[in-house]
């Protein structure tokens, strides 16, 4: 089979296109996918400058999520799924590749409505908000939720499945385009990180009060800005570094207020706890996908042998939404 290969740690001109052996053969409760789709996620650039290794026994390919349809299974596969379903699946990688093989609870149905290929843009953004500031964050309707990086992938998806549940969201992003985009979504206040103190325009509209809940990808740089947007008894879930991994803050304002500072990814999770979290998406996520409340917001598709030029487009974070690529 062809898959994209990580040459070495660098740039994105270290991904390649090659032909390599097939996966392995099925262990229990596996199924093999024919891939129609693969998303692309900030961590597989991570992963590419050699910073996000693989876990013990998953595929040295980059790719956290696809779609496809099930070309054989291996012992004890539930019989929900059969030979020729078409699914979208959570991955610990291989997604950049025409197979892959997957844990049978770490499979998903095509929802309703949603293309093969526009699906392979839902696991991990589903999977992630879902798992953090749902089901650990306990975030709920009639809250206010502050959500950074608003026109990213999980972005896209946080602000659509946080307006249907009936709750007010507050995006940052960095451009007007960016911001009309979030808008359009449903996100209630849209705020330039570029141009505007985010903490004083959430007290502004929050009458002082700050937000319940915020999901953040930057990590060290934002830690104390985004303690001091939160309300009483608010949680900061951290899912990503891009400001940094170091901070130094004031923790007055966790004691006063009764904070709580969360973090987690995915990908290291084990068997049964991904099960876990695809079952709660299937069951909370996935009626709002079929009934249009939440879509995939794809930005562009590329070929598997423009890996690298996916990556660049990843990187410059001029996108809004999605980036996948085919096989």
């Amino acid at each position: 089979m062809r898959a994209v290969v990580i040459t070495r740690a660098g740039g994105p001109e270290v991904l390649e296109a090659r032909e390599v052996e097939n996966p392995p053969a099925l262990g229990e409760g596996e199924v093999l996918l024919e891939v129609a789709a693969a998303g692309v996620n900030r961590a597989d650039t991570v992963q590419r400058m050699g910073r996000y290794p693989p876990p013990a026994g998953a595929s040295p390919y980059p790719g956290l999520e696809c779609s496809g349809t099930i070309l054989a299974l291996g012992p004890n596969v539930p019989s929900r799924w059969a030979v020729g379903d078409k699914i979208c699946v959570l991955l610990s990688g291989g997604g950049y590749a025409e197979k892959v093989v997957v844990p049978a609870g770490q499979l998903l149905p095509i929802p309703e409505g949603v293309s093969l290929t526009d699906a392979a843009g839902l696991p991990e953004v589903a999977c992630t908000v879902w798992s953090t500031v749902f089901m650990t964050s306990h975030l709920s309707p009639g809250e206010s939720f502050l959500i950074h990086g608003g026109s990213s992938g999980i972005g896209t998806f946080a602000i659509q499945i946080a307006k249907h549940l009936g709750i007010k969201v507050f995006v940052t992003a960095g451009s007007e385009e960016k911001l009309a985009a979030c808008k359009g979504l449903g996100a209630d206040v849209c705020i330039n990180y570029k141009t505007e103190d985010f903490v004083e325009r959430i007290k502004q509209e929050t009458d002082g009060k700050g937000v319940d809940v915020i999901l953040d990808n930057i990590g060290g740089s934002y830690l104390q800005r985004n303690l001091n947007s939160l309300g009483v008894d608010g949680r900061l879930f951290i899912i990503g570094f891009q400001g940094g991994i170091v901070a130094e803050v004031n923790l007055q304002a966790v004691l006063a207020r009764r904070l709580t500072i969360q973090a987690a990814g995915l990908r290291n999770r084990n068997l049964a706890n991904k099960a876990e979290i695809v079952s709660e998406v299937e069951k909370n996520v996935w009626p709002a996908v079929t009934t249009g409340k939440v879509r995939p917001v794809i930005y562009k598709t590329f070929p598997l042998s423009e890996a690298a030029e996916a990556h660049r487009l990843m990187e410059a974070s001029t996108h809004i939404g999605k980036i996948l690529l085919l096989p």
